[in-house]
């Protein structure tokens, strides 16, 4: 059984990987491959053939139990943890759809005009510099993930032709995932280590954000002198006349990006995790979005195409879905006892993701190589499992230099693959980028990008 909790996700990601050639949406291999893993794990556990492991650690067989408290316990220990993946998958989710809404409504009363009026140049090198700065720099301020869906939003305003757009797009997901790495808010993986003690806010700013400009900037200056990059950008002059801004553009604008600001502040503040300042922030942006008026001589009947409603209609459900589907997958992996590691002389029992890390720790003497490897592995697989069993592989001091180097690593290595990082998947979703294009002619860049970074901080921590 737990050969085929493991096949089974293999299967369905090569599926995912594949989803163009097979002509099939990604979320439907994502959905089944989450519920069959589960599925195969809850057969086995019930059987004694399988064990399980919670978030604390606690391993649950029913093999071992004899009836009585003993099995009831190991079955709650198996509930609670399907309810523990499901609640950080939700997490994620409710913080995305909140998110997407937003810069959905933002997007109705034309906000992102505002922006596009900034931007002068039709010149395809320097808007390169421009956006991708953009992304770099916004990442770090509202996290990776919503920097990508707002300036992949605001590229369709500039950039008619889809084809010269995803290449774009493209480089904004290296940029806003370099600008996330060096942000204690700035990426899922980053805040884990900064709540878990093992980063402070200012020592990773210190020693992450010249790694992060050079993971940007090498793959950027190496486009900017490839053909996609010459020449300048087809304006599409009937759009460029329909998008008139209204009287409310610029005020939703600021509202709503203010709104997305201040979720990492009301954390701070009341220790509560980014969906409820998201939830309050939505629901304060829905409030005004009802209120205000976004044209001259606004009536009743013309409400509709301004609500947040209509906003909740376009966001992309099936990259919700696709979320779910992943997120799940990988949280049965990560429950799933694959065998045993020592630690302080003691045999004890890990998941599969855990005991992939271990053995990577044992075979890979040199830590620096072990760290570069996770950063391959994250293009792959979420790297959200993969800094959390990390966490639990190394006992040092907070600000040691392998925490850093994890974060930067776990940050930027899934730029090489389109999934492999929320803001690759949210531009896959939002652009439909095929896997398999990117995979050609973007992933070398972010390649070139990652190890450059990678080489700097090795060596900057090597004589400084």
């Amino acid at each position: 059984m737990l050969t085929g909790v493991i096949l089974c996700f293999i299967l369905g990601y090569l599926t995912i990987v594949f989803e163009h050639p097979l002509r099939l949406d990604k979320t439907v291999p994502a959905l089944i491959m989450a519920a069959l893993c589960w599925a195969l794990l809850a057969v086995g556990f019930h059987n004694g053939w399988v064990s399980v492991i919670d978030s604390h650690e606690q391993v649950h067989n029913l093999a071992t139990m004899h009836g009585g408290e003993s099995a009831i316990l190991a079955e709650e220990g198996f509930g609670n943890t399907l309810l523990h993946h499901l609640g950080k998958t939700a997490e994620i989710l409710i913080f995305l759809i909140g998110a997407m809404t937003i810069v959905e409504i933002i997007d109705l009363h034309r906000g992102f005009e505002v922006l596009k009026s900034y931007v002068k140049t039709r010149k395809k090198k320097k808007l390169l510099w421009i956006v991708g700065g953009l992304g770099f720099v916004l990442s770090a301020i509202i996290d990776n993930l919503t920097a990508t869906i707002v300036l992949v939003t605001l590229l369709r305003k500039l950039i008619a032709d889809r084809n010269d757009r995803i290449w774009f797009v493209s480089l904004i997901v290296i940029a806003a995932n370099a600008g996330g790495a060096w942000s204690p808010i700035g990426d899922v993986t980053t805040t884990m280590l900064w709540i878990g003690n093992k980063v402070s806010a200012l020592g990773l700013i210190d020693h992450l954000v010249l790694p992060s400009i050079i993971c940007f900037a090498v793959p950027a200056f190496i486009a900017s002198l490839l053909p996609p990059f010459r020449g300048e950008i087809a304006i599409d002059e009937e759009e460029d006349l329909e998008s008139q801004r209204l009287l409310s553009s610029r005020a939703m604008l600021f509202l709503g990006l203010g709104a997305i600001v201040f979720v990492p502040a009301f954390k701070t503040i009341t220790h509560l995790p980014p969906y409820i300042g998201m939830m309050l922030s939505l629901g304060v942006v829905w409030l005004v979005s009802e209120y205000i008026h976004p044209e001259e001589n606004f009536s009743e009947e013309r409400r509709h195409m301004y609500s947040a409603h209509k906003a909740l209609g376009r966001i992309e459900m099936s990259s919700i879905l696709f979320f779910l589907g992943i997120l799940m997958a990988v949280g049965a992996l990560e429950s799933l006892v694959f065998g045993t590691v020592m630690r302080d002389g003691q045999a004890i029992q890990v998941g599969t993701l855990r005991y992939v890390a271990e053995w990577l720790d044992t075979v890979i003497p040199n830590q620096d190589a072990v760290v570069i490897l996770l950063g391959f592995t994250s293009a792959v697989i979420d790297n959200v499992p993969l800094v959390a069993a990390s966490m639990g592989m190394y006992d040092m001091p907070i600000d040691s230099k392998i925490w850093h180097f994890i974060a930067y690593s776990a940050g930027t290595g899934g730029s090489m693959l389109i999934i492999g990082s929320a803001a690759g998947v949210a531009a896959m979703g939002m652009e439909r980028i095929d896997f398999i294009w990117y995979l050609r002619k973007i992933a070398w860049l972010a390649l070139v990008g990652f190890l450059s970074g990678a080489i700097f901080f090795i060596v900057e921590k090597m004589f400084f």
